[in-house]
């Protein structure tokens, strides 16, 4: 395995997937905005078969932009103008039996390619808007609108030290997931597996001046965000499996 997320496994919670991995990314500058929220408030917005989990006896939302690079297909060499573009996703975390992994609510991308072809792939409520990332030497500006005019705007920067979640932590538990989740209309349960190392994670601070991406969603979040952030993470992705 020559691709850079395999460097560590051994933190994964169940071995990795024995069928071949399919593509790769590049995740940057990502930003973690988490929200308490009460698991009433969204257990109606994920499928059945899903349980939403909790921490501490909250579920948790989260907003987080980033750009990627580096997205194709396996043995592809990266396409320009294609391989590299801003994302923006709204998440909750559950569980299909024993596996923990993400639901998305929505995910915003500035390539209309993506969006498409991970609607169609991936099953993932996909939705193109106009993107601009600017980075600084300490910050990162970030804007995303759609055509509905649903907008987020946010300035965000580390504040400390790069570490790795501990198992048990609240960090841990938000960050350290290895697979999604995703349906579409009546469909069966799908779930696509993904690797990468433990993430290395910083505290940041967010300048949060204006977050349509949850309400468009039908959720309601309170108060300032817990923000962490990122530089960067390779990520080797598999394909989308029926869950049984």
């Amino acid at each position: 395995m020559s691709h850079p997320a395999f460097r560590e496994v051994a933190h994964r919670p169940w071995p990795l997937p024995r069928d071949p991995w399919i593509g790769s990314q590049t995740w940057h500058d990502l930003a973690f905005l988490h929200w308490r929220i009460e698991p009433s408030r969204i257990a109606h917005l994920v499928p059945r078969a899903l349980t939403v989990e909790q921490f501490d006896g909250s579920a948790w939302i989260a907003v987080t932009p980033f750009w990627m690079s580096g997205v194709t297909l396996r043995g592809v060499p990266p396409l320009p103008g294609l391989s590299t573009f801003p994302e923006l996703n709204v998440r909750t975390y559950v569980r299909h039996g024993a596996k923990a992994g993400i639901w998305f609510f929505s995910l915003d991308a500035a390539n209309r390619l993506a969006v498409w072809a991970a609607r169609l792939v991936y099953r993932l409520n996909y939705v193109h808007a106009e993107m601009h990332v600017k980075q600084t030497a300490s910050r990162i500006d970030y804007s995303s609108r759609r055509d509905s005019g649903h907008e987020f705007l946010a300035s965000y920067g580390p504040t400390g030290a790069v570490a790795h979640p501990a198992p048990g932590t609240l960090e841990h538990f938000l960050t350290e997931r290895y697979c999604l989740y995703a349906q579409l209309g009546s469909d069966k349960l799908h779930s696509a597996e993904i690797h990468h190392v433990r993430w290395p994670l910083q505290p940041a601070e967010v300048e949060l001046r204006r977050n349509d991406m949850t309400t468009v969603n039908g959720i309601v979040v309170d108060g300032p965000p817990l923000a962490h952030f990122a530089k960067r993470l390779d990520v080797a992705i598999w394909p989308l499996r029926v869950v049984r």
